[in-house]
């Protein structure tokens, strides 16, 4: 992670910018146990009224993250929406044709997202965020 402290807000609720790869698996990981969470802590009547507000927020703050992390590699946050895709179709209990679709998407999404380094120095979605901070693009 690049040494700047991290803007909670900026992160997760705006797709502007862009995200290093450390950052990018912090602020999945803190999606997830929020999810879980939610999913341990609330009943089953209680979801039937938060369940509306709790996950399009969590889906929302995902897009927001993963749109970042596109933008570091170069790429348009539109494809978060695929992302997204992927995730839902695996949702829950799913079937093998879905997971079939569902496995390239996430497959590519690991790789790109997670695995490879962000376009060095600046581009057309912001600074690096690692400039000026004597860390290479190997984070």
């Amino acid at each position: 992670m690049s040494g700047d402290p991290i803007d909670w807000r900026a992160l997760f609720a705006s797709p502007e910018g862009r995200c290093p790869r450390g950052r990018f698996w912090f602020a999945v990981a803190a999606l997830f146990v929020l999810a879980a969470i939610y999913e341990v802590v609330f009943g089953p009547t209680l979801k039937l009224v938060t369940f509306w507000i709790v996950y399009p927020a969590l889906l929302a703050s995902a897009a927001c993250v993963i749109a970042k992390r596109l933008h570091d590699r170069g790429r348009s946050g539109w494809w978060a929406a695929l992302v997204l895709l992927g995730v839902a179709l695996m949702w829950r209990a799913p079937s093998a044709a879905r997971l079939l679709l569902a496995a390239p998407i996430m497959i590519w999404s690991v790789v790109e997202l997670g695995l490879l380094s962000g376009e060095e120095g600046a581009n057309r979605f912001g600074p690096s965020p690692t400039a000026g901070q004597g860390v290479t693009y190997a984070d």
